[in-house]
């Protein structure tokens, strides 16, 4: 899971302070793991001084001052990438898979290209798996069929989630 990109994610949608960015992440990503305070401003202060967000003026509040950030064109060009292009298909892959879908359906991208997209990136993972079973050794093939029995289980998932699409574009939209 890539903090800095979901938060840039996030921030594409809306200039936000920290607090709502904390919020919002561990609302639809962090919900076994929240994010810390710390992590969060620590990322946007790295991705502003890497140019990816800017900070605004301190703003008075009931409590510390906040800053709301938001995303410059360097940061957009980074999240559009980061959804356009698959992630690496491997085991445990799904939470990255879920956070991509959902900024994809918050951010109004086309959710369903990124799942053809990344349906495809297993297919080709799978061939070469399937590959390394037919000529591998007995302990190769072992791993083959784990990372195979897993690719599946993440494509049963694309497609659950692409015939859900519709729903869930309704309940991620705030």
């Amino acid at each position: 899971m890539s903090v800095p990109l979901t938060l840039l994610g996030l921030l594409d949608r809306q200039p936000s302070h920290g607090y709502d960015l904390k919020r919002l992440y561990d609302e639809f990503f962090g919900r076994d793991k929240p994010l810390p305070f710390g992590q969060v401003y620590a990322t946007l202060g790295r991705l502003a001084r890497d140019g990816k967000v800017t900070a605004g003026e301190a703003e008075p509040g009931g409590g510390p001052e906040r800053r709301r950030y938001s995303i410059t064109e360097t940061g957009r060009d980074e999240v559009e990438s980061w959804l356009a292009n698959p992630a690496e298909p491997e085991p445990h892959l799904q939470s990255v898979l879920f956070a991509k879908v959902v900024l994809a359906l918050m951010l109004g991208r086309d959710a369903a290209h990124y799942l053809d997209t990344q349906r495809a990136a297993h297919m080709r993972r799978m061939r070469e798996l399937t590959e390394v079973r037919r000529t591998g050794t007995k302990v190769e093939m072992l791993l083959a069929d784990y990372g195979l029995f897993h690719l599946e289980a993440d494509l049963r998932w694309i497609d659950v989630t692409e015939a859900r699409l519709g729903a869930l574009k309704e309940m991620v939209r705030l």
